[in-house]
């Protein structure tokens, strides 16, 4: 083996070691996966939920716990997308695997007028599908693909378009009360799996259903995000620490905070106890923050 590829395989092992770690602290801060769950992983042929599968098979492996884990991905007929390399690769892999064959890519053309945005209908119908093929396989939780940086984009979506203050939680109760969707990859930043899927080599498969549509808000949050890491390095980590900081004291949410029965005499409790009373920014805080001497709450991206 010459310098090189040693190297190489060193780097490999590192950047894998993270994954792990950054996944399996977020399972275990927000109790994600529990002993004899079965895992409905979805697998879109992305690189994010490629990386998904493989590290949570890896985390499984060397887990206290016993689960299952079953690979589902939905076929919904776009142009130009193989059927065969999710089925090849995930019979190789070894791992249990389902293919839900749903048109969905028809309904969503005929029902959206061209050059609007097709995500909202595209995510529900596909939201309904995953629901009911979570309930014929019996899996008890529902793993999405979403990284960090999709997290913080959904928060900035929410707060510039609908006013509010609301992103992708890494653990939710579907709608119907039925389900428990989990996201393993919310401590991943993107450009750690977009390394890992050029040294794993994922078998990529584009999705031409979004990827034509080139104006999307959401890619204009992702080129900000880019923008920020390069010139204010920390700012993004420093964004998506926020969201572990919620003071609802300091905002003005009524149905958060009870303002109107706020009084001198008023007992605050919990977070609004330990808000720093009349001080709006934790200038000290600050200060240690950005001389990197601080790392507030359980996400530690530095791990």
């Amino acid at each position: 083996m010459t310098g090189d590829t040693r190297k190489a395989v060193l780097e490999e092992n590192k950047l894998e070691k993270k994954l792990c770690r950054l996944v399996g602290q977020a399972i275990g801060d927000f109790g994600m996966i529990e002993d004899g769950d079965k895992v409905m992983v979805c697998v879109s042929g992305g690189k994010d939920s490629y990386a998904m599968l493989d590290i949570l098979l890896k985390l499984r492996e060397r887990a206290p716990i016993h689960f299952e884990i079953v690979a589902v991905n939905l076929d919904q007929k776009q142009p130009g997308f193989s059927e065969e390399i999710l089925p090849n690769y995930l019979t190789a892999l070894g791992v249990p695997f389902h293919i839900e064959n749903q048109d969905t890519y028809s309904i969503v053309k005929r029902v959206i007028t061209e050059g609007k945005t097709t995500c909202g209908l595209c995510s529900r119908l596909r939201r309904g599908i995953l629901y009911r093929v979570a309930d014929e396989l019996g899996a008890t939780k529902i793993a999405l693909g979403h990284h960090r940086d999709d997290i913080l984009e959904t928060l900035m979506l929410n707060m510039f378009f609908a006013g509010k203050l609301k992103g992708m939680p890494p653990k939710l109760r579907s709608d119907d009360g039925k389900h428990i969707v989990i996201r393993p990859l919310a401590y991943v930043p993107e450009k750690l799996l977009e390394r890992y899927a050029v040294d794993m080599d994922f078998p990529i498969i584009p999705c031409n259903l979004c990827g034509s549509q080139p104006n999307l808000q959401r890619g204009a949050m992702k080129e900000m995000l880019r923008d920020w890491e390069k010139k204010y390095p920390g700012r993004v980590e420093n964004l998506f620490r926020s969201m572990h900081h919620i003071v609802p004291s300091h905002l003005m949410d009524s149905e958060a905070f009870d303002f109107q029965n706020l009084e001198i005499s008023t007992e605050l409790s919990g977070i609004a106890a330990r808000s720093a009373g009349d001080k709006a920014i934790d200038e000290a805080e600050i200060d240690e923050l950005a001389c990197g001497t601080v790392i507030q709450g359980s996400y530690n991206p530095s791990l």
